[in-house]
């Protein structure tokens, strides 16, 4: 009997922590010493020789600092190691060209957050259907809300585990995020059909067999009406300041319930999308998708002073809602959650998918009366139906015929590829 083949998949899942004010404030008390630690750490890089900058120098500093400074006590060593690791591989990312170099950080804005690096000093257990039960160095066993089966227990072993987590403050309260690491079998090719999706602001995303996937506004008209109310009055404080003066707290008060309210916005759209994205994962084997330049698309109309924009409310307005609906992040869930599931994501090119008639192919002047209704101009055809579907299946046809984009360098490359039939069609 052949040995049965597995693959290591890693993967992280964060969850919502139940915190006393106690806890709460121990929570704050490191995430403030592992700033503190970085600030530290960035002030001894820069006065330090490029010869004695090396990682043995720099650990031997921050065990010296812990000793003397007692508020850097509250961190835990590894939590303190972790800045460490964290601080030189911000380092190597911008001697390597993908990130700027790192600076110090700001009390206020920055996220609050400390790394738990050990895995087995966690001793999660799960208590009830709900809910779990954490140990976080120097805080003690905690709550946490249960959303998804992690390996614990006797379902943990050397393979399958959790390997580490962070806690991680935002506007909503304090989380955990775990690091988990497991071992899975490869899934056979998908048996579903294959699908085109449109996305768009009206309508979010339009599936070339029909269907529609919708949403409604993210915080509901009382929320919308405090969020004005707030943000009026950030205004109102921000004009009598003075220049240079420090930020009062009455003002980062309200910038703080600004960033609730936002934040409560963002939840709400990642349910929707990760609850729709599973849903055309777990139903289609292929998911087409257009290749779209979204960095481009929400450039400002502003102009300049020699040549100014035209229609640059109505712009912002519309860059405000294609940020809003995240494209971006939909695509990268349905890349992973299709491969999870032995389904693929293909992209192909974006022009013309929306003008273009799905029946004949033609690409005639005023087809798309209104942003609702495509009805083709070429005499000999004539068809109408609704505008997203036909963008939906003029995606799909592109794939069939196998014109995709493959990104290459930064850019989007055009190229005719053999289409292979799924396993149910052969």
């Amino acid at each position: 009997m052949s040995e049965r083949v597995v693959v290591k998949r890693q993967f992280g899942h964060r969850a919502r922590l139940a915190l006393s004010p106690v806890d709460s404030r121990k929570a704050e008390d490191q995430a403030h010493a592992a700033r503190t630690m970085w600030n530290l750490l960035h002030a001894w890089w820069q006065m330090m020789p490029k010869e004695k900058r090396t990682l043995a120098n720099a650990d031997a500093a921050i065990r010296q600092a812990r000793k003397d400074i007692d508020f850097l006590a509250v961190l835990p060593a590894q939590a303190a190691q972790a800045v460490l690791k964290a601080y030189h591989r911000a380092w190597v990312n911008c001697w390597a060209g993908w990130a700027d170099a790192p600076n110090f950080k700001g009390r206020f804005r920055s996220v609050m957050s400390v790394d738990v690096p050990q895995g087995r000093d966690l001793n999660v257990v799960r208590v009830h259907r709900r809910w779990g039960m954490v140990n976080l160095p120097k805080i003690g066993r905690i709550r946490f809300r249960w959303t998804k089966d992690l390996p614990v227990g006797k379902h943990a072993n050397k393979e399958s585990r959790i390997t580490g987590a962070r806690l991680v403050k935002d506007p909503l309260g304090w989380h955990i995020a775990f690091r988990v690491q497991t071992l899975q079998a490869p899934l056979g090719p998908h048996q579903g059909p294959e699908v085109g999706i449109d996305v768009g602001v009206t309508v979010p995303m339009a599936l070339s067999d029909g269907t529609t996937k919708e949403h409604g506004e993210w915080l509901t008209g009382p929320e919308q009406a405090k969020l004005l109310h707030l943000e009026q009055r950030a205004a109102q404080r921000r004009k009598h300041r003075k220049p240079g003066e420090r930020t009062s707290r009455r003002l980062h008060h309200t910038y703080d319930q600004i960033a609730g309210l936002r934040a409560k916005a963002k939840r709400r759209a990642l349910d929707w999308q990760h609850k729709v994205t599973t849903e055309i994962a777990c139903m289609y084997s292929v998911a087409v998708v257009e290749a779209l330049k979204i960095t481009n698309m929400v450039k400002s109309a502003k102009g300049t002073v020699e040549e100014p924009g035209k229609h640059v409310a109505q712009k912002s307005g519309l860059n405000r809602s294609i940020t809003g609906e995240a494209w971006g992040r939909t695509v990268t869930m349905l890349t992973y959650k299709l491969a999870q599931r032995g389904g693929t994501l293909v992209k192909v090119p974006a022009q013309n998918t929306s003008r273009r008639c799905s029946a004949c192919g033609f690409v005639t002047p005023g087809s798309r009366e209104t942003q609702a209704t495509f009805l083709c101009k070429n005499p000999d055809c004539g068809w109408s139906g609704n505008a997203d579907h036909n963008a939906g299946r003029n995606i799909l046809h592109l794939y069939r015929i196998g014109l995709v984009a493959i990104p290459a360098a930064g850019r989007a490359v055009v190229r005719r590829a053999k289409r292979v039939k799924p396993a149910a069609a052969r």
